[in-house]
């Protein structure tokens, strides 16, 4: 074998082992990211607290179910009344004379059909802190009374603590709103004497505050100089007939509303004014989806529990 020869044996060797030695490497930090983004709850791990917990069956089994009024058109958020002047009494908790909220299978699905005939909502029987919650959605063709006139309407309510029907629909609990609403969803709504503070621009003349990843936090609820509503950032819903996917990441206090993947709005500092006037910190509750004069569907409803934020989703607060 020639001197040359050899060299060029010796050099190929090098480089083949230095190629070994990076792939080695490249191994090792592939494996260390993806355990990074299961420890994130960006992927399901082995840990039972990142499993889905499926919160949808053929008898609602997880949920109960509050029902108020049929609200007629020019409610003004006074008590109901008869012409008589006497109070009308809600439906009720677990009313059986209703069936507003009934399941059915479309293939492999068990789907939820909410007529949206009167307004209120299915809770969950259990609450739940720091998670992940996940439905699709998609519109029914209906509308009743309140919004035979008006863009078809819901939402998903979370923190939810305390009373039934506490605020102006005289329908839900004590919460904080990721709305469902045709070109409104992912906006928020305070509920009742709940606040938080939204990363929006500032309102100014008749315009609502709307979400930017780019402007400081502002309240958004009761006692704030910008009201209880905010705007999402965007629209990103499929067409009434298509499915829409919604995420709510909810952890110590912080909230993200997504809709199919987009993050639409970023709020922190959940929180309630208590009858001292002073904030009481809202992490958890209950969570309920209502039924606003308005037929729509659910599928596909899950949750689990996280212990922290992604990286990505930690850099927008």
């Amino acid at each position: 074998m020639s001197p040359n020869s050899k060299g060029k044996l010796e050099f190929d060797q090098k480089n083949a082992n230095h190629m070994y030695f990076n792939k080695i490497v490249f191994t090792i930090l592939l494996f260390t990211v993806s355990c990074s983004q299961v420890k994130n709850g960006q992927r399901l791990g082995k840990h039972e607290n990142y499993k889905w917990e499926d919160l949808i069956d053929d008898n609602l089994s997880k949920w109960d179910t509050y029902l108020s009024f049929q609200h007629p058109e020019g409610y003004d958020g006074t008590p109901p009344k008869t012409m008589d002047g006497e109070l009308i009494q809600p439906i009720g908790l677990n009313n059986p004379s209703y069936d507003v909220f009934t399941t059915f299978q479309d293939g492999e699905d068990t789907v939820i059909r909410n007529s949206g005939e009167y307004y209120g909502c299915l809770i969950t029987k259990e609450e739940y802190e720091n998670y992940h919650f996940q439905l699709k959605y998609k519109w029914g063709n209906k509308k009743w009374a309140y919004r035979k006139n008006l863009l078809r309407d819901s939402g998903i309510l979370y923190h939810s603590i305390g009373p039934m029907a506490v605020e102006y629909w005289r329908s839900w609990m004590l919460s904080q709103e990721f709305q469902i609403m045709e070109g409104h969803t992912g906006d928020f709504w305070s509920q009742a004497n709940s606040v938080m503070d939204v990363r929006a621009y500032k309102p100014e003349s008749v315009l609502d505050p709307m979400a930017h990843e780019s402007q400081d936090y502002i309240p958004i609820g009761m006692g704030s100089p910008y009201r209880n509503y905010c705007l999402r950032s965007g629209n990103y819903e499929s067409p009434n007939d298509e499915w829409t996917t919604l995420d709510l990441f909810c952890f110590e206090g912080n909230s993200l509303h997504m809709v199919n993947g987009k993050v639409v709005m970023i709020l922190k500092n959940s929180r309630y004014v208590g009858e001292n006037g002073k904030n009481v910190p809202m992490t958890k509750g209950k969570i309920q989806l209502q039924s606003e004069a308005a037929e729509l569907f659910f599928k596909d409803i899950r949750i689990r529990k996280i212990d922290s934020l992604n990286p990505a989703q930690k850099a927008l607060f």
